[in-house]
């Protein structure tokens, strides 16, 4: 094989990864919201997402992670990391899906990442964005003011989703910090998620004392899919394809792939639970995947 070829081949693999990460990502939306329907508190949730990642994660751990369980990122600064994507942020995820539909986690969480990021970087590494970076979190901005205007206004058909949407904008604010810290820290993608799903175990008899906790009441077939989905595909297989994309894509391209994952909802939520937008919401969305796209393809300084 010449390089042309393997090059080619190597960008083929990577845009594989990064489309089938989109899909995961766009579907968890919809799995999280089914929780709710099936009867599952925030906490059964959290317990089946970490129990099922550390059980994929523990093997490669073990022989990656030295020292166990914290590696290279020392046991202050994975702790700091575990308290922000840990079983708290798992919570707050499937809390909000109690109260707003499946497509507001994928358009209000991603959309507000970058602009809550590009501030945070801004306050605490100095990085300033360019114009056209500006303008894409503007219109982002825009977009996602239109989108949940109706979930704001406790519309008579989002009533009460504007909990749910406020809980993501916290998730928002929570990826950002963390992006932030992983980022001055120079962590390594792999070693945190591994570190961070590890270090979740001890908490998670905890959160008996604050949730309820119905798993011993809930359907086999349910319980599966919700370990299988929130813990196998999103905590490890999500990871590694990401990462696998951008070591052969480059972190710009692979980042593309993200406005994807607010129109495989859109499609999840539609045929799989019945969960249709209204048009104002669709206008928003469009505003927001293209407020993404601009923001993701300019450079980061003028």
């Amino acid at each position: 094989m010449n390089q042309a070829s393997a090059l080619a081949s190597r960008s083929t693999i990577g845009l594989a990864c990064g489309l089938l990460c989109a899909l995961i990502w766009g579907v968890q939306a919809v799995v999280s919201r089914q929780s709710v329907a099936d009867g599952f508190s925030a906490g059964d949730v959290t317990i089946l997402r970490f129990i099922a990642a550390s059980l994929v994660l523990l093997p490669f751990a073990l022989r990656r992670l030295k020292p166990f369980p914290v590696g290279r990122l020392g046991w202050k600064r994975a702790l700091v990391l575990t308290a922000l994507v840990g079983p708290t942020y798992s919570l707050i995820l499937v809390g909000g899906a109690h109260f707003a539909p499946a497509l507001h986690s994928s358009v209000i969480s991603p959309g507000l990442i970058p602009v809550c990021t590009a501030l945070l970087a801004f306050l605490v590494l100095g990085e300033r964005a360019g114009r056209a970076r500006l303008a894409g979190l503007g219109l982002l901005v825009l977009g996602i003011a239109v989108f949940s205007y109706e979930a704001l206004a406790n519309t008579p058909t989002r009533e009460g989703a504007w909990i749910g949407d406020l809980l993501f904008v916290l998730i928002a604010v929570i990826w950002s910090v963390f992006g932030v810290l992983c980022r001055r820290w120079g962590a390594d993608a792999v070693e945190v998620t591994m570190a961070t799903c590890l270090l979740a175990l001890p908490f998670l008899p905890l959160l008996a004392l604050v949730q309820p906790i119905n798993l011993a009441q809930l359907p086999l077939p349910a319980i599966a899919l919700q370990a299988f989905y929130q813990g196998v595909l999103v905590g490890a297989l999500a990871l590694f394809l990401y990462t696998q994309s951008v070591a052969t894509l480059g972190a710009a391209r692979a980042a593309l792939f993200l406005p994807l994952v607010p129109v495989v909802t859109a499609v999840a939520s539609a045929v799989l639970i019945g969960e249709h937008a209204s048009l104002q919401e669709i206008a928003g969305m469009g505003l927001a995947v293209t407020g993404m796209v601009v923001a993701l393809r300019a450079p980061s300084a003028a």
